[in-house]
């Protein structure tokens, strides 16, 4: 893939140069502001695949975004604040260009202003009785809501809120002590309601204790990243700003793997805590480290140790994490109240649920099917020796070969995506050359992705599955999958719809030297290119849309790509050349069979009508404040409910079994063979993949 460099003109160099360089202020961090906003905008100009125009029309939709942002629930600012911040309406693209950037800065004072006072609100609120017999609603979506016009406004709306959240909790703590009395269960207390109410009321205290006490961790740095992402989002949804920090926390997500401990922290009012140990990581192994433990201070091997207590949870995160062999000491309090120094040596820590695993479904006389699971197009960007789905999908083809299988489902759903290079290659283990993709840059012609490789992996029966959540380098597979006709498409209505391409872009690399004091500035990641199917469409906002679809929740919600206010269009170019292989005999017929099949399920049934239900509760967010109607209409919904419970819980007659040649390992490891065995029986439960397997004996009937 080639993609023009960006490259800065000496002109501007000298001109962001100069400017820091005469400055007298002390203060580094509005250098570093001037250095993101200059590098990222000059990006985003030359590289970026849409032409860049920075005017009054696009200055206003940042800003509109950026107050929504800001305060998205409208539980804090007022319009006043609101029309106060107006004035930068149609200066952002001024500020953008030359100008300070100073709207962050004056919105932070704002909203920090506001966020104290709310906190003054709610604990001034949440100490009065409420009435709970008063007829009063409250709304709940964001998006319908305006902002407070006056102060006692504001503080209404907090009064419903904290009414509403209380009165929440009282209707479930009294609805399962019923249920309890009801069964003869004594493990539930009977408590009257008074105590419910005073119980309540504390744990609702306690949750909004720590929303503040989060809220207050904010730093105007995270203020002004935060518009900065709203700049680049929008300009599109997939181009943002990501502070060293969230790119780190990127690579892992990308690569599976990260250096550091393997414990799950959360962080609760000052205290950090440990959810959970990663099997088989550096804490799994060394021992002491408990599930419940809190963390009280961090040291570097012998170091002195730093207090974590009160920090923000992600500042303590980076000095947990760390090269691979380096010793980090844990001073932590254990649940019996003692105080312990766990030292821990650091080492590379996979994510298994990131990557690539496989098992066998049948039924009694039934096919033998494999099924390939592919959480994500995962790439390790440090370590081109590293773990890749590419690696791992020819592994898992290998293995289940080894078991003679008679056809293999690989399933993409929730699939986000990832590596459009082994994207590329897995396609190309199903057939043996030809385009799998044309990409489009902002110049230039389109360029096509070959898979030139002509052996063949797998030639055997092939289903693709999809959701809507199946996106980008899962769309670009089951697009050429289907393009060649080597596959059949399964799923719900479409896949995601995001078709384009994105790239890192290190800002310190394009950093003059002079300036290194304001160092790391992070990076942006920037749409670059377009990707297209062979035939050429686009899959930007359409997606995939399946040969066979099946039902889901979201059938009647509008979700993916096109929920974004700034997608990209779609738009079609020239096909390429390729020859479709159409390797599904009687593909109408097995369509034709499938959809009947489908018509008279009774899940199948059962999830259409889920999905109507679901879309009126979303429609639905006016709520009543009157407790005895509530409980009412929460019995209702539950009861309406009720039927739907089923979905996913039956075992559906499929036989799912482990590959012999993953048995020794999972044997070895108890936490993984366990893991392994509950995803297996989800499969089993799995409507989805059942009928798959029903597709998949017609496919391999008719080879």
């Amino acid at each position: 893939m080639s993609f023009r460099t960006l490259k800065y003109s000496g002109a501007l160099l000298l001109i962001i140069s100069s400017m820091f360089f005469c400055s007298n202020s002390p203060m580094n961090e509005l250098k570093k502001t001037d250095a993101i906003k200059n590098l990222m905008m000059r990006n985003i100009s030359q590289g970026h695949y849409s032409t860049l125009n920075l005017n009054d029309s696009l200055s206003s939709k940042i800003f509109d975004e950026y107050i929504r942002r800001l305060d998205y629930g409208k539980r804090f600012l007022l319009q006043s604040d609101v029309d106060q911040l107006e004035k930068y309406r149609f200066k952002i693209d001024d500020q953008l260009k030359k100008d300070p950037v100073t709207i962050y800065q004056e919105a932070s004072e704002i909203i920090n202003k506001r966020i104290k006072e709310a906190e003054k609100y709610y604990l001034d609120i949440i100490d009065k009785p409420f009435d709970f017999t008063k007829e009063e609603v409250i709304q709940l979506d964001p998006e319908e809501l305006t902002f407070a016009k006056t102060t006692d406004e504001l503080k209404d709306y907090w009064r419903k809120s904290l009414k509403y959240d209380i009165m929440n909790r009282i209707v479930d703590k009294l609805k399962m002590q019923e249920d309890a009395k009801e069964k003869n269960d004594t493990t539930v207390k009977q408590l009257p309601y008074d105590s419910v109410y005073a119980q309540s009321v504390e744990k609702i205290r306690k949750r909004y204790h720590d929303w503040f006490h989060r809220m207050y961790k904010i730093e105007e740095n995270d203020r002004r990243n935060n518009f900065f992402n709203t700049v680049a989002n929008v300009i599109d949804p997939h181009t943002g700003y990501f502070p060293p920090k969230d790119k780190e926390d990127f690579d892992i997500k990308m690569s599976g793997k990260l250096e550091g401990i393997g414990a799950l922290l959360s962080q609760s009012d000052e205290y950090i805590k440990v959810e959970r140990i990663v099997p088989g990581s550096p804490s799994y192994k060394q021992g002491e480290l408990e599930a419940g433990d809190i963390i009280m201070a961090v040291a570097q091997a012998e170091e002195e140790p730093v207090d974590v207590v009160d920090m923000r949870l992600d500042k303590a995160v980076r000095l947990i994490r760390g090269p691979k062999g380096s010793e980090v000491r844990l001073t932590v309090k254990k649940i019996d109240g003692a105080i312990k120094i766990i030292p821990i040596i650091r080492d590379v820590v996979y994510q298994e649920e990131t990557f690539a695993k496989s098992a066998i479904i049948e039924e009694d006389n039934g096919a033998k099917v494999g099924v390939i699971k592919l959480p994500s197009f995962y790439i390790d960007m440090k370590d081109p020796r590293g773990k890749n789905c590419s690696k791992d999908m020819k592994e898992e083809i290998r293995k289940l070969k080894e078991e003679n299988v008679d056809g293999i489902i690989v399933d993409l759903r929730n699939n986000g995506g990832g590596s459009l290079q082994y994207a590329v290659e897995i396609a190309g283990l199903f057939f043996d050359k030809g385009p799998v993709v044309q990409v489009h840059s902002r110049y230039g012609q389109p360029y096509i992705f070959q898979d030139r490789d002509p052996s063949v992996q797998y030639g055997g029966p092939l289903i693709v599955l999809v959701n809507n959540f199946s996106a980008s380098a899962s769309e670009i597979f089951a697009a050429a999958m289907q393009d060649y006709g080597r596959a059949m498409i399964m799923g719900t209505k479409s896949s995601y719809g995001k078709g384009t391409v994105q790239r890192f872009f290190d800002l310190d690399e394009r950093l003059p030297k002079m300036l290194d004091d304001v160092k790391p500035l992070g990076s942006i990641k920037m749409t670059i290119q377009k990707f297209y199917r062979i035939n050429g469409d686009a899959t930007q906002l359409k997606g995939v849309i399946p040969d066979i679809i099946m039902p889901d929740y979201y059938k009647y919600i509008d979700i993916g790509e096109a929920e974004y206010d700034f997608a990209m269009p779609w738009d079609e170019i020239q096909p390429s050349q390729y020859k479709p292989l159409n390797s599904i005999a009687d593909k109408d017929e097995i369509i034709k069979n499938a959809y009947a099949r489908i018509e008279k399920d009774t899940l199948f049934r059962l999830i259409d009508e889920n999905a109507k239900r679901l879309k009126e509760l979303r429609e639905d967010r006016d709520y009543t404040l009157n407790m005895e109607n509530f409980r009412k209409f929460k019995e209702e919904r539950e009861e309406s409910g009720k039927k739907f419970k089923r979905i996913g819980k039956d075992s559906l007659g499929l036989i799912c079994n482990a590959l012999e040649a993953d048995i020794p390992e999972l044997e070895a490891d108890s936490t993984k063979l366990a893991s392994a065995k509950e995803w297996r029986k989800s499969l089993v439960k799995d409507i989805y993949l059942y009928e798959a397997y029903n597709v998949m004996q017609d496919m391999i009937k008719n080879p």
